[in-house]
């Protein structure tokens, strides 16, 4: 965090957790505060010489394996669909069969998930911060369960992006999940700045298993009666919903977490007002057992927490999940997209088994990579370094569909798409560097939802643009042939110069803790 109990908070004398709800925060702002508030702006970074040598602080395992589990229900959900999205569009007839329309589909699919997630995403990490964080993850577990199942058993298009109108499975998805924030805020809140990075290196787990089991789920049990005749060949349901069996086990896997979450898991907001008081907006019962809090440990207002730490933090967080998420969803569809259209012509299965193997690959690097290069390199320069890592990631793409077509998909084409993967770890370990400048920003401990809720906002919506563009401009280039079909490779490669660009405006150290 960017301030300590002792040292200066702007602003923070007379704020109170109601602004929340909405009340006016107070009026009269001392002249001296402001001026050393717009100093502290200015002067976030703190020298290395006067950073203590401290040993690390023993790490709460026990809680954190338990974030972990939680972790893993979101990628495993999200990825799950992902090897048969391109066939389950192809096959319920919505492109007619013009092969070029199948990644506008894709993508709207892909999209609609992290648009609605950006309509709610800070709301939740800011009510998280006054009613707790155990109840929002409870909610966006159930949302997590509920919309699986939903998806499941859509057999159209329209079916699967919205369901009975009101009730869209991958929409009601993302609105009622804001569990990625809430979770960051957790971890922030059971760690210091001695073990965060070694507490971090392990947050990538869920990612890499859900990557890995997500896509292995999908691709191996869609169409069970067809690829399992002697176990489920006679099932008339899965016949009629082919795709139901992976998003079931995905579904089930979250209402398991939401048990574990209910008997285990630890509240870490001090005080926290039961969602039935703050419908009513009733005191709490006994201002005897439920201590007063200082200003220091309140909940800052929205506004106030637009500094330029935060900011800064949060732009770049955004950037690298543009790009993040624009090559995850190209790479399935090129690997699905015939050579003679710009893709490999792979199946599901392999399609599934190449996302598992980055998934496990990425697990393991960052485990034993990440707080090792981050207290080598520095946050700021493993960040840059991560990112250029974008640029052969997108390079390759419009390489290996030109050795396909000239040597055919074997081992060459195998070799590049390896050299893909690697790249892609390199770009992972931005993830935990911008976790790290996140929570350093924020102006105190309280305040961690909404801060991390304003960066998850950012990247829900670049995730909500991502998809549908990039997969867009996938289509159009091969419909129309821009640049021979690759106008989207350049176009991303523009984009990651971008990102790279915002890279080098980090501070070299992050900001006082």
């Amino acid at each position: 965090m960017s301030t300590s109990e002792t040292s200066f908070n702007p602003g923070k004398a007379n704020l109170r957790r109601s602004t929340f709800l909405g009340e006016d925060e107070t009026q009269q702002q001392n002249t001296k505060d402001d001026e050393r508030a717009a100093m502290y702006e200015e002067t976030p970074l703190l020298s290395s010489k006067l950073t203590p040598n401290k040993s690390p602080t023993p790490v709460p395992w026990a809680q954190v394996w338990i974030l972990l589990v939680l972790q893993l229900a979101e990628p495993l959900t999200s990825q799950v669909i992902y090897p048969f999205t391109p066939e389950f569009v192809r096959n319920v007839g919505i492109t007619h069969g013009d092969e070029s329309r199948v990644g506008y589909y894709v993508g709207l699919m892909q999209s609609i998930f992290f648009a609605t997630q950006a309509l709610t995403v800070l709301h939740w990490s800011r009510l998280s911060d006054v009613v707790g964080r155990k109840p929002i993850i409870l909610i966006g577990l159930f949302g997590l369960s509920l919309s699986m199942y939903s998806f499941g058993l859509s057999t159209t298009y329209w079916g699967a992006v919205l369901r009975h109108v009101y009730t869209t499975p991958r929409s009601l998805n993302g609105a009622l999940n804001g569990n990625i924030g809430v979770i960051k805020s957790i971890v922030a809140e059971i760690t210091d700045p001695t073990n965060l990075p070694q507490v971090y290196a392990y947050m990538p787990i869920s990612w890499s298993i859900g990557s890995s089991l997500g896509p292995t789920i999908g691709g191996s049990l869609s169409r069970p009666a067809e690829g399992f005749p002697d176990i489920f060949g006679n099932s008339g349901f899965l016949r009629k919903y082919p795709y139901f069996l992976p998003c079931a086990i995905s579904a089930t896997f979250s209402a398991l977490a939401w048990v574990m979450t209910l008997i285990f898991l630890r509240e870490t907001v001090r005080s926290p007002t039961t969602l039935r008081g703050l419908l009513t907006k009733q005191p709490p019962p006994s201002s005897v057992d439920i201590p007063e809090l200082d200003d220091a440990e309140k909940p800052y207002p929205l506004r106030r927490l637009m500094t330029r730490p935060v900011l800064l933090s949060v732009i770049n967080y955004g950037m690298l999940s543009l790009v993040d998420i624009s090559s995850r969803a190209i790479q399935p569809l090129f690997f699905s997209t015939p050579v003679s259209s710009g893709g490999l012509g792979l199946a599901p299965p392999a399609i599934g088994k190449i996302l598992a193997c980055f998934g496990i690959l990425n697990g393991i690097f960052q485990v034993t990579c990440f707080a090792r290069a981050n207290a080598l390199w520095g946050t700021k320069k493993l960040y840059v370094g991560g990112m250029l890592c974008a640029v052969p990631v997108f390079a390759l793409f419009p390489v290996m569909n030109a050795v396909a077509r000239a040597y055919g998909v074997g081992w060459v084409v195998y070799s590049l798409v390896a050299l893909q993967v690697v790249s892609s770890l390199g770009l992972s370990l931005c993830f935990g560097c911008s976790f790290i400048y996140i929570c350093a920003a924020s102006p105190n401990r309280a305040s961690l939802g909404a801060t991390n809720g304003i960066a998850q906002l950012l990247v829900s919506i670049m995730r909500a643009i991502g998809p549908a563009s990039a997969t867009s401009l996938f289509s159009l280039s091969l419909a129309e042939g821009y640049l021979g079909g690759g106008m989207v490779y350049a176009v991303l490669l523009g984009v990651s110069l971008v990102a790279i660009a915002f890279a080098t405006t980090l501070p070299r150290q992050v900001w006082q803790s």
